[in-house]
C-alpha cells in the first residue's frame, strides 16, 4: 500500500505546489477549512494562484492569509463578504473574481471529480452569472452551461482518516470538503485523528481513500468567524 501519512503540513505539500496552479479548498466560512495546509501553501511561496473556494476566509485566517501575501491572482467563489482585503483588492482591480452560485460551485467541483466536463442549470439565467455562457432550451426552459472544475491541488479538512486515506467529516464541517476532495488531481487532507486501516465503519466513510493522495495529522485551531455577545 502507498504510504499516505505525512508528518507535517509542509511535508504533505512538498513537491506539489507551483506558480499559476489552481487550488480547490474546502470549508464554509471558517468551518471545516484546512487551516494548517493553507499556512503551508502560503509558506511554499507559490504565486499566481487560482483559488476555488466557497469564500476567502477572513482577513487574518484561512485564505485571507494568501490574500495578504498576494499569492492569489484569481478567485472562483460564491461569497466574499467577510474579508476587507478581498474587497480592497477586487475594487482596485488587483484580483480577478468569478462569482459562482453556491450550489453551482459545489456541482462544478463534483462534476469535475466525476469526469463530467459540463452541465446545464437554470441557476443564474438572466443575471451577470450567465454572461458569455452557452444558453440552451430544455422543455421550454432556458439553461446555461457550466463547466466542471478540475484543480491541480485540492486541500480538505476531515475529522478522521484511516491510513488508506478514507475520510470522515464531522457535522457541518463536511460542507464543501467531499466535492473539493473529488476535483483535485492531487488531494491532501489534514485530519484531527488517524486510525488504522479497517477501523472505520465502511458505511460511515464520506470520501473514499481513492480520492485522497496524502494525509497529515494536525491540531485544529477552531476560530469563530463572528462573535456576538450579550451582557446580562
Amino acid at each position: 500500500m502507498i504510504r499516505k501519512l505525512f508528518p507535517t503540513p509542509d511535508k504533505a505539500l512538498e513537491g506539489l505546489t507551483h506558480d499559476d496552479m489552481t487550488v480547490a479548498v474546502g470549508g464554509f466560512g471558517l468551518c471545516g477549512i484546512p487551516e494548517q495546509l493553507i499556512i503551508a501553501l502560503r509558506d511554499s511561496g507559490a504565486t499566481g494562484l487560482t483559488a476555488v473556494s466557497n469564500n476567502a476566509g477572513i482577513d487574518d485566517w484561512g485564505l485571507g492569509l494568501l490574500l495578504q501575501s498576494r499569492q492569489i491572482e484569481r478567485m472562483i467563489s460564491s461569497y466574499v463578504g467577510e474579508n476587507a482585503e478581498f474587497e480592497r483588492q477586487f475594487l482596485a482591480e488587483e484580483l480577478a473574481l468569478e462569482f459562482t452560485p453556491q450550489g453551482t460551485l459545489a456541482e462544478r467541483m463534483r462534476a469535475g471529480g466525476a469526469g463530467i466536463a459540463g452541465f446545464y442549470t437554470r441557476t443564474g439565467v438572466g443575471t451577470v452569472v450567465a454572461k458569455d455562457k452557452e444558453h440552451k432550451e430544455f422543455d421550454g426552459e432556458t439553461f446555461i452551461l457550466e463547466r466542471g472544475i478540475r484543480a491541480d491541488l485540492a486541500l480538505v479538512k476531515a475529522w478522521k482518516a484511516d491510513e488508506a486515506g478514507n475520510l470522515v467529516f464531522r457535522m457541518t464541517a463536511r460542507n464543501f470538503n467531499p466535492a473539493v476532495a473529488m476535483c483535485g488531481a492531487i488531494t491532501v487532507a489534514e485530519v484531527e485523528e488517524v486510525v488504522p486501516t479497517g477501523t472505520l465503519d465502511p458505511d460511515q466513510i464520506h470520501t473514499p481513500g481513492i480520492f485522497v493522495d496524502r494525509i497529515v495529522h494536525t491540531t485544529s485551531e477552531k476560530r469563530i468567524e463572528q462573535r456576538t455577545t450579550h451582557s446580562t
